[in-house]
């Protein structure tokens, strides 16, 4: 089953999928790949946040914020990726600027998401927002914009997520 989970920052997107990636785990193989690259204290904060609120799940932590997404990982496994927002950003901005990162992210993450049983994917919505910013982040947005779509066109469940609760678009989450 691949699914995928948006919505505003600290919308409990993560905590959800953490919930649904150890119950589709069972008892397989689960892991937590991070895509973080802290930049600042406030990052760091949020990493470490997360890594308290999964300690003792037994979630297998693969860091890789960038491509190429080549991690061997075993087919039975269920692979909690968050998130879509920030394997962008890096892919983005890291050596300058890079047009192409949204094709080659949702390329990239649906290859990944077909390597293994089960795929929980998050993702914020920063491309909701009605105001207007400069053309960089603009270009930024609409490749997140991109990426989801292209995520919610092939994976299974799609969920926007607000206070940790479940919004279904398409599809279903598992009982």
């Amino acid at each position: 089953m691949r699914i995928l989970l948006s919505g505003g920052s600290r919308s409990g997107k993560s905590g959800l999928a953490q919930s649904l990636a150890k119950k589709l785990a069972g008892d397989g193989p689960a892991y937590y790949w991070a895509t973080m690259e802290p930049t600042d204290g406030e990052d760091e904060a949020r990493i470490e946040k997360h890594l308290r609120d999964r300690d003792g799940l037994g979630f297998i932590t693969v860091e890789r914020g960038r491509f190429p997404l080549d991690a061997e990982l075993p087919s039975d496994a269920c692979v909690l990726f968050d998130s879509v927002t920030a394997l962008l950003a890096n892919a983005m901005f890291a050596e300058g600027f890079d047009p192409n990162a949204p094709e080659t992210a949702a390329k990239e993450i649906l290859s990944l998401s077909l390597r293994v049983k089960n795929f929980v994917c998050v993702s914020d919505e920063i491309f909701r927002d009605g105001a207007g910013f400069d053309e960089t982040t603009e270009a930024f947005r609409r490749g997140l914009a991109e990426v989801c779509r292209a995520l919610a066109g092939e994976f299974d469940c799609v969920a926007e997520v607000v206070c940790g609760i479940p919004k279904i678009l398409k599809g279903g989450l598992p009982e």
